[in-house]
């Protein structure tokens, strides 16, 4: 194994933190959450699945951006696409038709599609589902499941006693969040259908609407989606799927589509665009239409560039048939990686649908679960590979990148069954222990 080393990246990396709180714009990306002093920080470039950092080492990535990037990085045809929208104008004082295309193309995908609205982003797409759903309503509380972004009307669920103690990231508080705004945000567990109703119920005529992550890696239980479906009509309650991480993986319109589940609004992000900024929330026209009247307005929401790269994201991802892609990939993945883990003797497991599934360590002592995770990031860092326990396929991974990064995987379970056999996890850590990554409540 050649010498690995991120010297250049921890050097940028002082000067960020004098500079930028938090060193990055998105909690997940801090380098505290990886290997800090072996992980990659800084990129100076990207194409397909690989990534070569500041100090000239390439790596297979498998977070894709974190989520984002969906055929590849610096995609030939979206780029081409980008760069002729450029050399038209990237916005203008009047609106271009690519956006009514745009339009007319998740209208015809997406099956709870009427009508759209375009944004930057999945947090400021979820916030404007809300606002519509409160302004069809009027109606102020709000029964969530899942991640949903950082605006105030989310964040609220973690203000007071009964804040959610096992949700979102250790150490990060709701400090500026109004506190007016306690009892809006009200959380219910996946899965328990009593739970929700009981919800309903206690708050009948307060709430305006349901949003929910569908599915992520996991199943849902059977009927589960479609019990929800009938809750929301039985109580009038609007019903919002979030699928940021679900749309266009699963299934090309969605966890809806894959799940036979019509929501009244859905929201998308993330792989709508491969990497540029962009969001959409869409709904049916009876819960659409109103938002006319409501304040809802953004001077780049409608511009050029994400437009441009989401149409032909968008047409890309039908013509290489990614969904059958992720599919057959994520199956041969889940095999090598197990693969690996009984060639080691080492109590771990690749599970979840094949276009989005997780790898779960089983141990003993749960003091050793953080430990385990970071020695995985730091040991798949060194030999060249960007991977934890999560992960998102892109059309550029391959079988190649998969026997190459399995070939990887299995020295690391080596050494983490090694260190658990011998109970020196601790001296084999050449970085401190990740700060606690995302806890999520759909799974």
């Amino acid at each position: 194994m050649k010498e690995h080393s991120v010297a250049r990246s921890l050097a940028i990396h002082e000067r960020a933190k004098a500079l930028i709180p938090g060193t990055t714009q998105l909690i997940s990306r801090r380098p505290t959450r990886a290997a800090l002093g072996v992980s990659p920080i800084y990129a100076e470039r990207a194409k397909g699945c690989r990534i070569w950092d500041v100090d000239g080492n390439e790596y297979i990535d498998w977070t894709s951006a974190v989520g984002p990037v969906i055929l590849g990085y610096a995609d030939d045809v979206v780029d081409d696409a980008v760069r002729a929208q450029i050399d038209r104008g990237s916005i203008y004082s009047i609106v271009q038709e690519s956006a009514v295309e745009l339009a007319e193309e998740l209208v015809r995908i997406v099956p709870s599609a009427e009508m759209v609205r375009y944004c930057k982003g999945g947090g400021e797409a979820c916030t404007i589902a809300v606002r519509i759903a409160r302004g069809v309503t009027g109606r102020d509380k709000v029964l969530f499941c899942g991640y949903h972004g950082w605006h105030d009307w989310y964040q609220a669920a973690n203000i007071g006693a009964e804040r959610l103690a096992d949700h979102l990231f250790n150490g990060i508080e709701p400090i500026g969040v109004p506190r007016a705004l306690q009892g809006t945000a009200l959380p219910f567990a996946y899965g328990d259908l009593e739970g929700l109703e009981e919800l309903l119920v206690q708050n009948e005529g307060e709430v305006g609407c349901i949003i929910m992550e569908p599915m992520r890696s996991e199943e849902p239980p059977a009927g589960y989606l479609a019990a929800v479906r009938e809750l929301a009509s039985r109580y009038g309650v609007v019903l919002i799927f979030d699928e940021v991480s679900s749309g266009f993986r699963i299934a090309l319109g969605g966890a809806q589509e894959y799940a036979g589940v019509t929501p009244d609004l859905s929201v998308f992000a993330k792989a709508l665009s491969n990497g540029y900024p962009m969001g959409a929330v869409v709904g049916k026209r009876a819960f659409m239409e109103p938002a006319t009247q409501m304040f809802i307005s953004s001077a780049y929401w409608d511009d050029n560039i994400g437009i441009a790269a989401s149409l032909a994201t968008l047409r890309e991802l039908e013509r290489r048939d990614a969904v059958g892609h992720f599919n057959r990939i994520g199956d041969l993945f889940k095999q090598q990686i197990n693969a690996a883990a009984d060639a080691v003797g080492l109590d771990a497991r690749c599970e979840g649908v094949a276009a989005h599934p997780g790898i779960r360590f089983n141990v003993a002592d749960p003091g050793d679960a953080e430990k385990i995770s970071t020695l995985f990031i730091q040991e798949n860092a060194r030999r060249g590979v960007i991977l934890s326990n999560g992960f998102m396929f892109s059309c550029a991974h391959g079988e190649a990148e998969i026997e190459q990064t399995a070939a990887v995987v299995r020295e690391s379970f080596a050494i983490i069954a090694e260190g658990l056999d011998r109970g020196t996890l601790d001296q084999l850590l050449e970085c401190p222990i990740q700060e606690e990554f995302f806890r999520r409540l759909v799974r």
